[in-house]
C-alpha cells in the first residue's frame, strides 16, 4: 500500500476526514478552513516581515 501523508494511508485519511466531518459538520468546515487560511497567510507575512528587518539591520551595519 502507498503512503500518502506523514505515513497515512487511504483509509486512515478517510477515518480522520469522517470524524471531522462529524465533530463540526458540513457548515463550519469551510469557516474552519478559511479561518486556517488566514492564520497562515499572517504567518508568512510575519516572517517576511522578520527577514526584511534582517536585510536591513545586516545592511546598516
Amino acid at each position: 500500500m502507498k503512503l500518502l501523508f506523514l505515513g497515512l494511508g487511504m483509509q486512515e485519511i478517510l477515518v480522520i476526514a469522517i470524524l471531522v466531518l462529524l465533530l463540526f459538520g458540513g457548515k463550519k468546515i469551510p469557516e474552519l478552513m478559511k479561518g486556517l487560511g488566514k492564520g497562515v497567510k499572517s504567518f508568512k507575512e510575519g516572517l517576511n516581515g522578520v527577514e526584511e528587518d534582517n536585510k536591513q539591520d545586516k545592511t546598516e551595519k
